[in-house]
């Protein structure tokens, strides 16, 4: 079992800046990807960032690309997640997950990762 812990969320007013981070108890394979998903009130969880751990290819939503910024630290299997330009539309729980061996195509589905954070809250209001 590998246990994920998030860290930084909060409350900020638009314009400002957040960095999330989730570390991960173990290595499970040479082929992780992370991700980040977030979940507003009354909504599905959507998919926000990605990173692969081979390679460190990066992927983003639309909504966040060029403001959001995914990174890694393999040695101690941490990702951040630096939210920049934040927006009210931006609010919501944040999920950090894991997953081995994700195809391109499936970085985005929830259902691709094994392991999931405990989550981290995100309000974003003037």
């Amino acid at each position: 079992q590998v246990q994920l812990t998030e860290s930084g969320g909060g409350l900020v007013r638009p314009g400002d800046s957040l960095r999330l981070t989730c570390t991960g108890s173990r290595r499970t394979s040479n082929n992780l990807a992370m991700a980040y998903f977030r979940q507003p009130p009354g909504k599905e969880r959507e998919f926000v960032a990605a990173i692969r751990f081979n390679g460190g290819t990066t992927h983003y939503a639309d909504s966040v690309k060029g403001r959001f910024a995914i990174s890694k630290d393999a040695a101690k299997i941490t990702v951040h997640l630096q939210m920049n330009s934040l927006k009210p539309d931006d609010s919501a729980v944040y999920y950090c997950a894991l997953g081995n061996g994700i195809i391109l195509s499936a970085l985005r589905t929830p259902r691709s990762y094994n392991y999931w954070g405990q989550g981290t809250q995100v309000t974003v209001s003037s």
